[in-house]
This record gives C-alpha cells, sequence and structure tokens, in this order.
C-alpha cells in the first residue's frame, strides 16, 4: 500500500515513493522543521503487524544510530503514525551496487575504489557491538558525489561492543 505524496506522518511529508523491501516502503520526505528532504523506512501491512518484524525494525534503528562512520547511513528520527512504525535517515542519492553490477562486471580498479569505504563501513559496526549479516549490493548506494553508503542493518546482530571501540 504506497503512501499518497503530500501524507504527513509525523512533522514529515511525503513527496515520492523511492524503493521498496522486504518489510516496507521507502520514500522521499520533507522534513519543514529543518528544511531537507530525508528518506523514509515505513513498516507496512503485515510487517507493522508481526512482532518479529517489528522487533527486527526497531532493532536497526537503535543499531544504526548508535554508528558513526561516514559510509554507514545516518538515522536522525523514529516514530510511529497511525500504526505505521518508521524510520527517518539522511537521504542518499545515487545508485545501488546491484544496479552497477547489473550493467558488467566491474574492473580491478572500480572494485578496489567501492570495496574499500564498503570494508571500512562494516568494520566499524562490530567496533560499535553490531554485525550486519545482510550483505547484499542492493544495500550499497553509490552516491552522486562518488561516495558509498551502506543501508539496512534489520538483520543486524547487536552484541557487546568491542573493548577500546568508544562505543
Amino acid at each position: 500500500m504506497t503512501i499518497p505524496a503530500g501524507t504527513q506522518l509525523g512533522p514529515y511529508e511525503i513527496v515520492a515513493l523511492i524503493g521498496k523491501g522486504g518489510m516496507g516502503e521507502v520514500y522521499r520526505a520533507r522534513d519543514p522543521r529543518l528544511d531537507r528532504d530525508v528518506a523514509i523506512k515505513v513498516l507496512l501491512g503485515a510487517a507493522a503487524e508481526d512482532p518479529e518484524r517489528l522487533s527486527r525494525f526497531e532493532r536497526e534503528a537503535r543499531a544504526a544510530s548508535a554508528l558513526n562512520h561516514p559510509n554507514i547511513l545516518i538515522v536522525h528520527d523514529v516514530g510511529s503514525e497511525n500504526g505505521r512504525p518508521y524510520l527517518v535517515t539522511e537521504l542518499l542519492e545515487g545508485e545501488s551496487l546491484r544496479e552497477l553490477l547489473d550493467r558488467g562486471p566491474l574492473k580491478t580498479e572500480r572494485a578496489l575504489q567501492l570495496g574499500t569505504p564498503i570494508a571500512r563501513g562494516l568494520a566499524a559496526a562490530p567496533g560499535m557491538g553490531l554485525v550486519h549479516r545482510d550483505l547484499k549490493p542492493g544495500k550499497r548506494l553509490l552516491t552522486r558525489d562518488g561516495g558509498v553508503g551502506i543501508l539496512a542493518f534489520g538483520r543486524g546482530r547487536v552484541s557487546e561492543p568491542l573493548e577500546g571501540s568508544g562505543g
């Protein structure tokens, strides 16, 4: 069930649907308080009512919000409106690694350019007590400015932070 543009979700105004996944949908939205666009991941339908999926969603929000790394998506807010749990993050624009790979194999140099920041982001997660466990090219976003963002820690396993990690 797609949420129509103009719908208010908490203080955010839905602008457009930008993606769908196994647990819900992701929208571009406007945060009028800070005059910026954000991404909102919304659990819909059965996923919003399933205690296990809701728990996974909440775990993703907590885990991702604890991480502070330039290659990991920043979480701004979490909430629920009319039975719709949602997670608000920075809006990264670009293409997924899956979309890039669908066009053909990468040259070694390009693979290293992309793999290095992905590895750095993933290496930061265990230091904060999180193991990703759902590595897919579709969850790596290549931003328009050449950066790489790691999306979605929904299947992450939260454990004790590594000693000396500061987390």
